[in-house]
């Protein structure tokens, strides 16, 4: 079985398909999304569209949650964003398309579990919101110990749009330390971030997305790049959405 892992696409639909048709070159079995379709960016009903049509399965994120109930805890341009999504969902004029859509929200997951591996958007202690940050690896020992005691085997996360890997040493590994692939080890615990596909904020402007192989047991981290000048220029002609939220895609922070 060969999963592709994508997350925090964020509206970013020159992205999502730039990931998806390298995807497609993969002969995998299925695509999982780890939450954050929507947010930031300018293209939040296709995106939801493409990610119905070709995910297995997708979970809550913190700002899908924010477009569906309220967009609490969120800064001013990312709550701006969240309304303006709203809208964009609410103006549809086909009543069965908005009610797939609708539907398609409020029926994502917070935790799903397959083959050893539990799946969260933002971390197993507090799956919608939490951040779990390379640095905690090294300067956060409770909380590392308190999410790795609710991780059984493996956990795949998304939220921070960094990708690598959490061991339970505790360490974190870039993508780079590892040659672009994690080899499951059973000695040890693991949580994964396959990193952002639509907002990466690793230094690194590319789409970030991974694929796990039951068969070599191995987790592989690939990066593409994608047109962000277009999504940059398709930002700034909606007016509630900051220019920033734009800008900052040039360099992936």
């Amino acid at each position: 079985m060969r999963t592709a892992i994508i997350s925090d696409i964020h509206a970013n639909l020159e992205a999502l398909q730039v990931a998806l048709e390298h995807i497609d070159t993969q002969e995998v079995d299925r695509i999982i999304c780890l939450g954050d379709v929507l947010g930031y960016g300018p293209n939040p009903v296709e995106c939801v569209d493409l990610i119905a049509q070709r995910c297995e399965w997708s979970l809550m994120g913190n700002h899908d949650f924010g477009v569906l109930y309220e967009p609490t805890n969120f800064n001013l341009a990312a709550e701006q964003a969240a309304y303006w999504t709203r809208k964009c969902f609410e103006g549809e004029e086909n009543r069965d398309k908005a009610a797939r859509r609708w539907e398609f929200l409020g029926r994502l997951r917070v935790r799903v579990g397959f083959g050893g591996f539990l799946c969260v958007h933002g971390t197993p202690r507090r799956p919608i919101n939490e951040y779990l940050f390379p640095e905690d690896a090294l300067n956060s020992p409770v909380k590392m110990q308190q999410i790795f005691e609710r991780v059984e085997k493996y956990c795949l996360v998304g939220h921070t749009h960094v990708p690598g890997v959490f061991t339970d040493e505790p360490d974190f590994y870039p993508p780079d330390d590892l040659n672009g692939v994690y080899q499951l080890n059973e000695n040890e615990k693991a949580i994964i971030n396959p990193g952002s596909v639509g907002q990466p904020r690793d230094l690194d402007p590319r789409c970030s997305f991974a694929i796990l192989d039951d068969d070599k047991d191995q987790v592989e981290f690939f990066r593409l790049p994608y047109d962000v000048e277009t999504v940059i220029d398709k930002i700034r002609a909606v007016p509630e959405l900051t220019d920033w939220l734009g800008e900052r895609l040039r360099e992936g922070r």
